[in-house]
């Protein structure tokens, strides 16, 4: 279907990870018109209340639907999608996408019936991490890694371009010592701070494994709701690559916008850099 006009979008986060939502989302839809909103004031969710994660959140976008009035909500932060899109999708009449640990691709795609999920605190605790398990993944062995520094390891990589490979591997080492991992295949990025630190990951990865990003099946489900063909995505991107950057906007609840914009402009160059699209 082509579009009679160019949609806007609105991405949350409570950080800067949602960036790496941004991206799969600006390589799929490149002619959208997007606002980029960071709940950074209350970075990070995992130390929130539910009730107080989700009564502040819809405050939020009711407070930036004042201003901006979005054709579509992706809520880029797996804490708050596991939280909140029940009550979000009650509230706001636009379509709301959200992300969550992808369990059942990692359940189609590993060999050895053995896989992790990497994420923070508050995601590996919520009960829906679990009810995905149950779900899709009741017939593999799913290891559930907490990572306490991850995220902020990805915003050091990302805004000063620090690898601190060991502070990274202590993290994540969970997944590959212990005489029960040798198997794990398929490793599961459930925060999406964790794509933007991918390049050190895969280096420090004793043995080679599968890491599963779902962003690109959110820019995916988007582009269907908006209904738009993969055809017409195409070529609005070659028509508008000129005009890509012009089409994004930040916002802060801590007003730090320049951090955003710097993070922003330091992913597409690391992008850029080994000949990806955004």
């Amino acid at each position: 279907m082509v579009r009679k006009r160019d949609p806007n979008i609105l991405v949350f986060d409570s950080g800067l990870g949602g960036l790496s939502v941004l991206s799969a989302l600006m390589a799929t839809l490149p002619y959208a018109n997007y606002l980029f909103l960071a709940d950074d004031a209350r970075f990070p969710y995992g130390d929130l209340s539910d009730d107080a994660l989700i009564d502040g959140l819809i405050n939020l976008i009711e407070d930036t639907c004042k201003t901006y009035v979005p054709d579509l909500l992706v809520v880029a932060c797996n804490t708050a999608s596991t939280v909140a899109l029940e009550a979000l999708r009650t509230r706001f009449s636009f379509p709301i996408v959200g992300i969550v640990p992808a369990i059942k691709p990692a359940a189609h795609a590993t060999r050895s019936g053995h896989f992790a999920v990497i994420a923070t605190p508050g995601t590996i605790r919520r009960a829906y991490t679990r009810d995905l398990i149950r779900d899709y993944a009741d017939e593999c062995v799913v290891d559930l890694i907490a990572c306490n520094r991850l995220a902020r390891l990805a915003e050091s990589y990302l805004l000063e371009g620090e690898r601190n490979e060991d502070a990274v591997y202590a993290e994540i080492q969970g997944v590959f010592e212990g005489p029960q991992n040798g198997d794990v295949d398929v490793i599961v990025l459930g925060c999406t701070h964790y794509p933007l630190l991918l390049p050190v990951l895969e280096t420090i990865a004793p043995r080679p494994v599968l890491w599963i990003d779902p962003a690109h099946a959110v820019a995916r489900r988007v582009m269907h709701l908006l209904e738009q063909e993969w055809q017409d995505c195409i070529a609005g991107w070659q028509a508008d690559l000129p005009q890509q950057e012009r089409r994004i906007r930040f916002s802060a609840t801590r007003g730090d916008t320049e951090r955003l914009t710097v993070a922003w402009a330091s992913l597409v160059e690391k992008k850029a850099q080994v000949g990806m699209i955004l």
